[in-house]
C-alpha cells in the first residue's frame, strides 16, 4: 500500500499478519526486502515494513535535505497515525536503529520497544568510510549474476558460510534491473544529503537518544565482524543499559540477515517483553 506524508510524498508500506506490531525499518540505502530473510520467522506478529522516502518503491523527495533521521522518524509517526497504531516495537537495521533511537528521544510515547540490528549511538569511522565508497554511485554490474559474485567477493571476509543463492537474493534486494544494466534502488541524491550533513559540522552526540530507549524492552544484535558497531561501543551501551538483551552473531559483518538463531532470540525476547 501507499500512504501520503504531511509534506505530500507517497511512501510504500507492507502490512501483514496479526498480533503485536513489529515495525521493520531498513538500512540507509535499503528497502522492505531487507526483511525477507526474517519474515518467515515472524508469523506470530503483525509485521509492517516501510520504504523510507527516496528508497525502494517510495517517492523521491525533491529536497534531498529531507533524507535525514529526524524526518524519517516523523514519517514513521505519521504512518502509525495513518494505521491507527498507538505504539509499535521497531526492528531497525542500521539506519533503522538510528530512527528507533530518534523515536525514543522525540516521540517516546509511540515506541514500545526496539531491536537495533548492528548499530549504536557511535558509528565507527571505518564503517562510514566504506559506506561512502558506494552510496549514490550506480553499480558497474550488468546482471544480477555479476552483482552477486561481486557481493560475495567484497564481503567474503566478514560474512562466512553464505551460499551463492543468498548473494543472488541480496543482489536483487539492492539493485533494479534495467536495459542498461543494474541501477540503484534509491535516490542517488542520498549521497548529497550525507555529504551536506558532514560539511555542516561534527556528527551530533547520539548517546542521549540511546539513553531515551530506557524504560522499554531493547535488544541489540551485532555482527561479530561488524565495521560499524564496535565492541567498545557495544560494551558502553551495555554498561549504560544493563538490562538490554544482546547477542553477537558469528560469521556476520554489517549487517546480520536476522534469520540467524542469535538474531531471532533477541527479536523474540524483546517482543515477549513488549
Amino acid at each position: 500500500m501507499q500512504f501520503k506524508t504531511s509534506d505530500g510524498l507517497s511512501l510504500h508500506v507492507e502490512d501483514a499478519g496479526s498480533g503485536k506490531v513489529l515495525l521493520c525499518l531498513p538500512g540507509l540505502t535499503r528497502n522492505t526486502r531487507d526483511f525477507d530473510f526474517v519474515a518467515p520467522h515472524l508469523g506470530d506478529y503483525r509485521v509492517i515494513r516501510m520504504d523510507y522516502r527516496g528508497r525502494g518503491q517510495s517517492e523521491r523527495d525533491p529536497e534531498f535535505a529531507n533524507y535525514n533521521v529526524v524526518r524519517e522518524a516523523r514519517d514513521v509517526v505519521e504512518l502509525l497515525d495513518h494505521l491507527g497504531i498507538g505504539k509499535a516495537c521497531v526492528l531497525g537495521t542500521s539506519r533503522g536503529g538510528l530512527v528507533a533511537m530518534a523515536l525514543a528521544a522525540l516521540f517516546g510515547d509511540r515506541l514500545g520497544g526496539a531491536v537495533l540490528n548492528d548499530v549504536g549511538p557511535v558509528i565507527a569511522p571505518e564503517g562510514i568510510a566504506f559506506i561512502m565508497t558506494y552510496v549514490g554511485k550506480r553499480p558497474p554490474y550488468r546482471t544480477y549474476d555479476e552483482a552477486a559474485a561481486a557481493l560475495e567477493r567484497i564481503y567474503s571476509r566478514s560474512f562466512t558460510g553464505v551460499s551463492p543463492e543468498v548473494w543472488q537474493r541480496m543482489a536483487r534486494v539492492q539493485y533494479d534491473e534495467t536495459p542498461d544494466g543494474l541501477d540503484l534502488r534509491y535516490d542517488p541524491k542520498l549521497r548529497d544529503a550525507l555529504l551536506a550533513q558532514a560539511e555542516a559540522g561534527p556528527a551530533p552526540d547520539l548517546w542521549p537518544w540511546f539513553e531515551a530507549l530506557k524504560g522499554r524492552p531493547v535488544g541489540v544484535i551485532r555482527g561479530a565482524n561488524s565495521d560499524l558497531l564496535s565492541p567498545a561501543t557495544l560494551a558502553e551501551m551495555q554498561a549504560r543499559f544493563p538490562e538490554m538483551i544482546v547477542e553477537t552473531v558469528p560469521g556476520r559483518g554489517h549487517v546480520p540477515f536476522l534469520d540467524e538463531p542469535e538474531s531471532l532470540r533477541v527479536i523474540r525476547a524483546v517482543m515477549e517483553r513488549t
